[in-house]
């Protein structure tokens, strides 16, 4: 983004993946590349925002040649590809792509307190319980994409076997000074990090180097609400799949579910 500051690039784009720009059954994204293509001729950044690890995102990006930052794990930590920006910034630590800005808490400490659910006699379910083909089998993923996502670095995500115990469960995580939300699929647990903070440091970012600068963010879970209210335009996409999530503040409700949805909108509120 240093090397251009045109005015094609006065928005950013936050996205959720699953049941969002992917479909919530098979995965595909096939509805929205068009949108996708039209967004990168414009310069427009696509920011993925999403549950899912950084090696799943990285998987994401180079299939469909996305170069800009990415926000993984419910707002676990933000990757930035060195020199995007052309301002200076604090980060945590860096690899040989990415600058890091780590938000989250470590997985070992999440694990060790789901773990002490289950000796309560709460039955569920994580990732980390999981074999890649059991995940697999459990999510509808293919098996190499089940590996990827059991590379969890800040956010642990579980299924609880009996829905009734879920409150009970939130309550025990939360007690023990840790965050519980749902994603379209899977529950999870996480430190005081989470998608709206994430959204919030990066579109700073952004504002720094574009001074007219608007924000979209598209999500259809209860984890995105943080992302959504920390944007200047929510969407809200349709998924039957689960209950509406209900918000306290304005947002755009498509009338389609996942890509087809994602696509219609970002068409109307970008593109057009």
């Amino acid at each position: 983004m240093a090397e251009d500051k045109s005015d094609e690039k006065a928005a950013v784009i936050f996205t959720d993946l699953d049941g969002t720009l992917i479909d919530h059954k098979t995965y595909s994204y096939d509805s929205a590349l068009k949108t996708i293509r039209a967004l990168k001729q414009r310069k427009i950044p696509l920011i993925i925002c999403t549950s899912k690890t950084r090696a799943e995102i990285e998987k994401f990006r180079e299939e469909l040649e996305i170069k800009d930052p990415f926000i993984s794990e419910n707002g676990g930590a933000i990757f930035i590809p060195h020199k995007y920006f052309s301002i200076r910034y604090s980060f945590t630590r860096k690899t040989k792509r990415f600058d890091i800005i780590e938000l989250g808490t470590g997985i070992k400490n999440l694990t060790e307190v789901l773990d002490n659910v289950k000796t309560k006699g709460f039955k569920i379910t994580s990732f980390s319980d999981m074999s890649a083909k059991e995940l697999s089998e459990d999510s509808g993923l293919k098996k190499e994409d089940a590996g990827l996502a059991k590379k969890r670095e800040y956010d642990e995500a579980f299924r609880i076997d009996d829905k009734g115990d879920k409150k009970k469960i939130k309550a025990m995580i939360e007690k023990a000074g840790y965050r519980f939300t749902e994603g379209g699929r899977y529950c999870h647990i996480m430190g005081e990090s989470d998608k709206g903070k994430a959204v919030k440091i990066l579109s700073g970012l952004f504002r720094k180097e574009c001074n007219t600068l608007k924000t979209i963010g598209l999500g259809d879970g209860e984890n995105d609400i943080p992302m959504l209210k920390n944007v200047d335009i929510p969407v809200i996409i349709k998924n039957s799949a689960h209950p509406e999530i209900k918000v306290k503040f304005k947002a755009i409700k498509t009338e389609f579910e996942g890509p087809k949805g994602w696509s219609k909108a970002l068409n109307k509120l970008v593109l057009n």
